[in-house]
């Protein structure tokens, strides 16, 4: 809620996005795609604090064809996400710039050796350039820096997909990762009092730390009959970048950790089991998925961490593991005027760190419930409707229970880690369609829909205060986005 009217007024939120995607066909065996995204949100509030956040991506994609059952596809992808922080106090104004980009390229190739087999190889390689923070203070010439971190992610791959048979369908694969920390900056170790013990500084994609490891998976599929059957699946992933908050509430200022000397990249072993049938003649598609994932080498922050533009960091860090399990459940109608889906999942997300506590404790956006209603029906062949609501536990996060003082300085006492739980999140959007032109070389529609239709107020941060009156900390809730109306015109040629 904002204070005041004057407040509300002088409050700005706006967004927009993007998409734009091209190909030209060269001759009979070569193709080249272009796309391209911008996407930003910017809000403002009161004239005194301002963020705004965003994605921008740009692809061009070449496919050739080697024969009828050869073929492949070289990528090469730029992204960018950052996000920028503006406060004003009277006439002077701070500006905290960060993010995230990446140049990739990618070579995959696919192989259909004969009507049971078919095999994928391939490999990439991504730059990445981590923004850790830079502030720029106006009246002051000399801006704060922290320096940029960097690093070479690159893997080759290999998959198998093979018809045992009349009921057996296996997936095999195999995967080597490689993650290279490089300069140029200064690498620093820390006693146990979290300060600076020793330093090196290494120049310019000079190797600080390489990482790298095998990623085997596999999959079997056993068919049942023609309406049903059964999977098992298995998979380890490495991640080399950590997201880290120590937020109360979601923002996008977020940490993005990269692997290095001290920060060891994640790993994860996902065990599936799930049965699948279908109804009414194959019309109606049903799942259910149990699912088990244990996690090492796992990133969060100390308790009363400063992650934020903070050039040591990973002194602020502790590491631990974590588990995820939980239960999926799915039905879709594919056919007739009504289609649509409706999904639902039960799980939970957890870590745990000795430097924390003995305990398991949910992430920050571990979810209890996750449910998802999508319909859409064909009015005629002009007109079509859709619908859909989502609904999630509210985001996992760590309260103020208290305050203590140790001499003349007074602290915020905190709860145990993610022990509240914002609100629940759910909406309504409702859609409509009307189709000018739809043939297989040309679309062209207008669409009208509404965000959020029944105008819930869901939280999108909570902040603590303290009471002027009690001294005890106080939570508000400040809530975005309320009906949103729009009208879009989409074609195709």
């Amino acid at each position: 809620a904002f204070s005041s009217e004057e407040q509300l007024q002088n409050t700005s939120l706006y967004f927009y996005d993007l998409n734009m995607k091209a190909n030209y066909k060269i001759g009979g065996r070569d193709r080249i795609y272009l796309s391209g995204y911008f996407g930003r949100d910017v809000f403002g509030f009161n004239d005194e604090m301002g963020m705004d956040w965003g994605n921008a991506t740009g692809t061009i994609r070449w496919n050739h064809l080697f024969t009828e059952k050869l073929f492949s596809n070289t990528t090469l992808l730029y992204s960018k996400y950052d996000y920028q922080m503006n406060m004003s106090f009277g006439d002077n104004s701070i500006d905290i710039l960060s993010g995230i980009e990446d140049f990739n390229l990618k070579e995959d190739f696919t192989w259909f050796i004969n009507s049971k087999s078919k095999l994928k190889f391939g490999a990439n390689a991504i730059y990445h350039t981590f923004i850790p923070g830079k502030v720029e203070v106006s009246n002051i010439t000399n801006a704060i820096d922290i320096g940029n971190d960097y690093g070479l992610e690159s893997a080759a791959y290999i998959s198998l997909d093979q018809d045992l048979g009349d009921r057996w369908k296996i997936n095999a694969g195999l995967r080597y990762s490689n993650f290279t920390a490089l300069g140029e900056g200064s690498v620093y170790t820390y006693d146990a009092d979290d300060n600076i013990a020793d330093s090196t500084y290494y120049g310019k994609n000079e190797v600080i730390k390489n990482y790298g490891g095998l990623e085997p998976r596999l999959s079997a599929t056993y068919l049942i009959n023609e309406k049903s059957s059964f999977k098992l699946a298995y998979n380890r992933n490495r991640q080399y970048l950590h997201l880290v908050s120590n937020s109360s509430s979601g923002t996008p200022m977020d940490a993005w950790i990269p692997s290095s000397a001290l920060v060891e990249p994640g790993i994860a072993d996902q065990v599936a089991v799930g049965y699948f049938r279908n109804f009414l003649n194959n019309t109606i598609e049903t799942s259910a998925e149990i699912y088990y994932k244990d996690m090492q080498n796992q990133v969060d922050y100390k308790n009363g961490a400063d992650l934020m533009l903070n050039p040591y960091v990973e002194s602020q860090l502790i590491f631990g593991d974590g588990r995820a399990y939980g239960l999926e459940l799915y039905a879709r109608k594919k056919t007739g005027k009504l289609t649509g889906w409706i999904s639902y999942t039960l799980s939970r997300t957890e870590r745990t760190f000795e430097d924390v506590g003995d305990y398991w404790y949910p992430l920050k956006h571990d979810r209890t419930h996750d449910i998802s209603i999508v319909g859409m029906y064909q009015i005629n062949k002009k007109w079509s409707a859709s619908a859909s609501w989502v609904y999630n536990t509210g985001d996992a996060y760590t309260t103020p229970s208290g305050k203590y003082e140790i001499g003349e300085v007074t602290y915020n006492a905190y709860s145990d880690r993610n022990e509240a739980r914002m609100p629940d999140y759910h909406r309504l959007d409702l859609g409509l369609t009307y189709w000018r032109t739809k043939t297989n070389k040309r679309e062209a529609s207008w669409n009208f829909s509404v965000y959020n239709a029944y105008a819930r107020e869901n939280a999108y941060t909570i902040t603590f205060a303290e009471n002027e009156e009690t001294g005890v900390p106080e939570a508000t809730q400040l809530s975005l986005f309320s009906i949103i109306p729009s009208i879009s015109y989409n074609f195709k040629f």
